[in-house]
């Protein structure tokens, strides 16, 4: 672990997804070295870690399961090291998700995944306004209520309040934007193509990982 932290190495897993190479330049942007790997051993070495999401429940967790990432990642987020979700690697953290019939997720945050109500246009796509439930340093240098994009037909539910550092307001359901637990975070936009705000959130994210900072504090 050692030398990749000293070389500011990120990890990035690669489950078949997609978006890498938008989360990659995002790293690069922050002054990090993107390292995007199908090894889940590499997890182990991990001083922070990134998984990107594109698409829907079953092909997600299947392709964790069948690449054998779900138990290094599960032993990563135990080990209270920075780690990253984004759209669907955050709504995989939760217990389950109604996508696809059900699908049993990671249940590293309690809560599932529910499609928004009947009557609302779905997907949910384009930019949304993303208000900020406290002032914490991960969101340093970013206004509240600063537009992040948005593409995703199901959001969370989680079981502690206490989980969502933000939310956004689409049609009239009031959603988690971002979620976070200790030294985990997970956000339902996709910061890499969120211009400056999300960049911005990913250089606060691993500027505080890289300094050995609590992230949801």
């Amino acid at each position: 672990m050692t030398a990749i932290y000293d070389n500011k190495i990120v990890t990035i897993i690669d489950y078949g997804a997609g978006n890498l190479r938008s989360v990659a330049r995002a790293v690069s942007h922050s002054g990090y070295k993107p390292f995007i790997t199908k090894n889940p051993a590499d997890i182990t070495e991990a001083w922070s870690l990134i998984v990107p999401g594109v698409g829907a429940a079953a092909d997600t967790m299947y392709n964790l399961q069948s690449g054998n990432f779900i138990k290094p990642i599960l032993n990563y987020t135990q080990s209270r090291r920075p780690f990253l979700g984004i759209c669907m690697g955050m709504q995989a953290l939760f217990d389950s998700s109604d996508e696809d019939g059900f699908q049993e997720c990671l249940g590293i945050l309690a809560g599932k995944i529910i499609r928004f109500p009947h009557g609302s246009i779905i997907p949910h796509m384009g930019w949304n306004t993303v208000n900020f439930e406290n002032e914490i340093p991960l969101f340093r240098n970013i206004k509240n209520e600063s537009y992040f994009y948005f593409v995703h037909s199901y959001h969370a539910v989680p079981d502690n309040n206490d989980n969502v550092l933000a939310k956004t307001q689409y049609a009239s359901t009031n959603v988690p934007a971002i979620v976070g637990k200790e030294n985990l975070i997970g956000t339902q936009f996709h910061p890499e193509k969120s211009g400056q705000a999300g960049l911005q959130l990913y250089k606060n994210f691993l500027d505080l990982a890289y300094e050995r900072k609590s992230i949801c504090t």
